[in-house]
Order: structure tokens, then C-alpha cells, then sequence
């Protein structure tokens, strides 16, 4: 077996893309925060103690996006063109879609998770005060284009489309900035 990730010496290495050509990608990763009915009724409302935590955390996933080589070693440092982060307040919690886009070598899967966590993580930090039972759940890649493996939907789910929103009103449109979505 082959190792893509490893010399033949077994030392990590980056995988060489120099040769490939540069294609437009997408990526669409999906998460879920769950929170007790109390956290869900301030964030409605918006009188969670430390402030907007949506604002916080669609923030915060468009620069993880940005930042995943630093955080990862072995992801590629590419141009991340676009990343947009839309929130929707449920009963139970927060869902949480990421969509990050580029015309680079390789794939921008490991960005859409990335964005979709560090939004998830920011999340837990701004409510943990008031429910320290706050938890992530089902963070995964829903779609992917674009390629040498071309494209890519997970079985029985909706291709990302930017089809959740910051509260419960609606559809935000996909890389809507503003009060429903953003993006970079």
C-alpha cells in the first residue's frame, strides 16, 4: 500500500499538486450545536450575556476557513475565493453550513469542516455560561465539486446551498452578508 502523505522513508510529507492544474472547487460542510431551550430562547431573542453569538460565529468560521494550514500541516496553503457560514436557530440548537470556494489544485473540503467546527466551537464558547451541557454534533462534508474525483453529494442530503439562515424567518440566500448569512 501506497501512502500518499508519507516518503519512503515513512516521514510525513505535503503532496506534491505542482503539476496539477488549478480547477474551480466547492465545498459544502454541515454541523449541529445543541443547546438547552434556554440557550435557544436568548439566542432568539438576543440576550445571550456575552453578546451575538451568531455574528460571533459565522465570523469566526469564514477565518478558520482562511486558516486551515496553519491548523492542519499537511492541508495545502491554497486561495480560499470564497466561504460563507449560515446559521439556523432549530428547537434543539444551532445548524450550522459552510461553503468554501476556490480555483486552486486541490479541494476545499478540509476548509468547509474547519469553517463548520471553529463556527460550532465559538458557538459553545459564547453559551457555555449557560449551558455548560452544550455539544457538536454531525459536523461532515455534504457536498463537494469540482476535481479530479469531479462531484460529490452525500446520500439523502440537500447539496449545500447556503438553505439555512441565522434565525428561524428563513432561507438565507447562499453568501448573503448581512443579517442572514456573510461571506468573504
Amino acid at each position: 500500500m501506497t501512502f500518499t502523505h508519507l516518503d519512503a522513508a515513512g516521514h510525513a510529507r505535503m503532496v506534491d499538486v505542482t503539476q496539477k492544474q488549478p480547477t474551480v472547487r466547492t465545498a459544502t460542510a454541515r454541523g449541529f450545536v445543541r443547546c438547552a431551550p434556554e440557550v435557544v430562547a436568548a439566542l432568539r431573542d438576543g440576550t445571550a450575556p456575552k453578546g451575538d453569538v451568531l455574528a460571533v460565529a459565522r465570523i469566526s468560521g469564514i477565518q478558520a476557513a482562511k486558516s486551515t494550514p496553519t491548523l492542519l500541516p499537511l492541508a495545502h496553503v491554497i486561495g480560499v475565493h470564497r466561504a460563507s457560514v449560515d446559521l439556523e436557530i432549530t428547537d434543539d440548537g444551532v445548524e450550522i453550513e459552510a461553503t468554501v470556494g476556490t480555483a486552486d489544485r486541490t479541494g476545499v473540503e478540509m476548509e468547509a469542516l474547519t469553517s463548520v467546527s471553529v463556527a460550532a466551537l465559538a458557538i459553545v464558547d459564547m453559551v457555555k455560561g449557560m449551558d455548560k451541557g452544550t455539544s457538536i454534533e454531525n459536523v461532515r462534508i455534504v457536498s463537494k465539486t469540482g476535481g479530479k474525483s469531479g462531484d460529490w453529494l452525500r446520500p439523502g442530503e440537500p447539496a449545500g446551498s447556503g438553505s439555512v439562515s441565522s434565525d428561524a424567518s428563513g432561507p438565507a440566500s447562499p453568501g448573503a452578508s448581512g443579517p442572514t448569512g456573510a461571506s468573504a
